[in-house]
């Protein structure tokens, strides 16, 4: 472990009250909820730095790539790793990582998963340490995939790409110790995004209807301005000036912003949509459509299971080496996905 992890581990281990004070000196809250004083600090630490939208699209990548590897936690033991490339469209091969737990229940699909990041940036590293405790906490195979990122690769690229590796984990599950010809799918924030677009696609076209979609903190309608846009629009970790360079990044001049492939919450007929597990943070410009979602599926009969964790912030998964509740979180998120793979059975 890096001195600089260690220093920033002793700090995080503080009591709540003197991290705040460390960090401001109050503790940050909006509509009445409270930012763990451990992501309170990280927001901190990083006040200074200047908006994504001021910089090259490639210098951002590098500097969030660097800043999230002192914040993730290692992968939980017990949980085996292996890299590997499968066809994508356009002829280009995609690099994904393979998750697979010791303890693993055959029963259990295969977990198709897609980092955040905007479509912008994010890569497999990005969700290492979550993947593992999803494939550890659900007792499946948890497959990670790096798809194509803009600028370079705008719209739809990347989400080409996720739809090509759903496609590929529902025709090779069985190969990793998993039910044959199905697959779930998953993913944070963009990475959600794209899980409820392939489920809604999946079912206007027939199938193969994913087994069930993990959507944590997802981009559900950007062309709908929410109430929580404006609380926590200038809020860590993600602002509405933030998501507003992302969308410029990653569409086409003039693209729709309510079409489908974009905004999911678009669609009124939600009814025959895989189970789903839905995840919201209380401090995130992104927390109102998520929870309108869960309830949307809710009451078109889709069987839910939804929490907001009030006290977190977006982009909580990568937060795990120094946020005890972000980690405490994505355990229970995986055995969310373990019971509602249990309740099929």
């Amino acid at each position: 472990m890096s001195l600089q992890r260690v220093i920033a581990k002793a700090i995080a281990s503080l009591p709540g009250g003197m991290i705040v004070n460390m960090a401001g000196g109050k503790p940050v809250t909006v509509e009445g909820r409270t930012l763990e004083p451990q992501l309170q600090l990280v927001a901190w630490n990083g006040r200074n730095a200047p908006p994504m939208s001021t910089l090259p699209a490639e210098l951002v990548q590098q500097a969030v790539k660097a800043q999230l590897a002192l914040f993730q936690d290692k992968l939980p033991g017990g949980v085996g790793v292996e890299e590997f490339t499968i066809p994508g469209p356009d002829a280009n091969e995609i690099p994904v990582r393979l998750y697979t737990p010791a303890s693993q229940d055959p029963r259990h699909p295969l977990i198709v998963y897609f980092h955040m990041g905007g479509g912008v940036i994010g890569d497999m590293d990005t969700c290492h340490a979550f993947c593992g405790m999803l494939a550890q906490g659900a007792q499946a195979p948890v497959l990670s995939v790096d798809y194509r990122l803009a600028p370079p690769h705008i719209y739809p690229a990347g989400l080409n790409d996720c739809f090509a590796a759903y496609k590929w984990g529902v025709a090779n599950a069985e190969k990793y110790g998993a039910p044959a010809g199905k697959a779930a799918v998953g993913g944070d924030s963009m990475g959600g995004n794209f899980s409820a677009i392939i489920s809604q696609r999946m079912k206007r076209e027939g199938g193969p209807i994913p087994a069930l979609q993990l959507l944590i903190y997802p981009a559900i309608d950007i062309s709908k301005h929410y109430p929580s846009k404006t609380a926590f629009g200038n809020t860590f970790s993600l602002s509405q000036d933030t998501m507003d360079w992302f969308m410029k990044q990653y569409l086409p001049e003039g693209f729709d912003y309510t079409d489908l492939n974009v905004s999911p919450g678009q669609e009124q007929d939600l009814t025959g949509l895989p189970p789903a597990v839905v995840i919201t943070a209380g401090h995130d410009p992104l927390v109102d459509e998520g929870d309108e979602y869960a309830e949307r599926l809710k009451a078109a009969g889709v069987k839910v299971k939804h929490k907001r964790y009030d006290t977190l912030a977006h982009a909580f998964t990568a937060f795990t080496f120094l946020s005890p509740g972000s980690r405490a979180a994505c355990a229970e998120i995986a055995r969310m996905v373990h019971d509602m793979y249990a309740a099929k059975k």
